[in-house]
């Protein structure tokens, strides 16, 4: 609780962003440490400000963090945490804190940011719920900022087929915003996660939603923009994504649609022109790879993620959808050949591919290389 409670001083702290946070924890170590730490060396980081707050935080505002974490299926994910997000603590301004609602465990799982105008066309909000539909059947939780329009239609989509969702806030996480999303955004958080670098009691304000984004784009895989307009907000999203070095895509458009236009510059800057699902797969495997390598690493320490599900359960949630069923009974724990896998699925290369991904993401399935498949040895514990 004590270092929490310090951490929760550090995020509170005016004028200590995440950048120059990284810096006094890499001066002092951690988080007790920087708040002990003498008064002058403080001041090459901090202004008089923050260093009163360090020394004489306010006890009620703590208090209503830690009150809000109290409750159940409530998390505080710090940067020392082993269960930090991997691919979001990669960024050199990644949130010193996530306050988590949900399922912390879907934060690891493979992610594709779908993101968009907030008024988009009728074309675009079925542009929105189809990618959202196949990514999540191809295993991707979707992620994005709850906002109107293209955000809600992606999020609402993936929990409608069976998927997971994970929403990032622009305010504390107490704060739902826009308020009329409040009922979707409990639906996330019964089988994603609701994600908030902000503390409790944070009202929406302008300059916290560009914060947000780059969570968005760095706990993603990569970034898909549907419909934005040339001044839009996603293509701020869009712009972290490709400075955190991860894929962008857009969807092209009808040159007289003014939605259409931000996405067609991405498109010029370099961005992928996605038409169907399978375009944006077969552009993340390598980045999920490595992403696997780490939630193997992190799956074989002693304690592993917050309320994270054994293999059987996994297994169990996999045969929910009868072609992960089928996948997994034509696997073995030999190696078998991929185009044997197709062969005995009767299931598309494309399909196969994208499950087999999956499976190997969740510690299920691994590769010893030649393009053959095995069963992992605990599935059958």
């Amino acid at each position: 609780m004590d270092d929490r409670r310090d951490w929760l001083v550090l995020a509170r702290t005016p004028n200590l962003g995440p950048c120059t946070l990284r810096k006094l924890l890499a001066e002092f170590g951690d988080p007790a440490s920087v708040r002990a730490a003498d008064r002058n060396r403080l001041r090459s980081h901090l202004g008089d400000r923050g260093i009163r707050f360090l020394r004489q935080p306010d006890p009620a505002s703590l208090d209503r963090d830690l009150d809000w974490l109290s409750r159940p299926d409530r998390y505080l994910l710090t940067l020392d945490d082993p269960d930090y997000p991997p691919l979001l603590k990669r960024l050199d301004d990644a949130p010193g804190i996530l306050f988590v609602e949900g399922d912390p465990t879907t934060l690891w799982q493979a992610q594709i940011a779908i993101v968009g105008s907030r008024t988009p066309t009728a074309a675009g909000l079925d542009n929105a719920r189809t990618f959202a539909r196949h990514l999540s059947s191809a295993g991707f939780a979707i992620t994005s900022g709850l906002a109107l329009g293209i955000d809600a239609a992606a999020h609402a989509a993936a929990l409608d087929c069976g998927g997971r969702s994970n929403a990032v806030f622009g305010t504390g996480p107490d704060q739902c915003y826009p308020r009329r999303n409040a009922p979707l955004a409990d639906r996330i958080a019964a089988s994603g996660a609701i994600v908030s670098e902000f503390p409790v009691g944070t009202s929406p304000r302008r300059g916290n939603f560009p914060r947000r984004n780059r969570i968005i784009s760095g706990l993603s895989l990569g970034t898909l923009v549907i419909e934005a307009g040339v001044r839009s907000g996603s293509l701020i999203t869009a712009r972290l994504a490709g400075e955190q070095n991860r894929e962008v895509f857009a969807v092209p458009g009808s040159i007289h649609n003014p939605l259409a236009r931000g996405c067609h510059r991405l498109i010029r800057q370099g961005a992928k022109l996605v038409e169907t699902c399978e375009d944006v797969v077969e552009e993340l495997e390598p980045l999920a790879v490595e992403l696997a390598m780490e939630l193997k690493n992190r799956l074989e320490t002693d304690t592993g993620p917050p309320a994270r599900r054994d293999n059987a359960q996994l297994r169990e949630a996999a045969e929910l959808d009868p072609d992960y069923c089928k996948l997994i009974d034509a696997l073995g724990f030999d190696p078998v050949p991929f185009d044997t896998l197709v062969e005995r699925t009767g299931l598309t290369t494309d399909v196969v591919s994208s499950m087999l991904l999956m499976l190997e993401l969740k510690g299920m399935v691994s590769t010893p290389g030649g393009g053959r498949y095995l069963l992992t040895a605990e599935i059958s514990e």
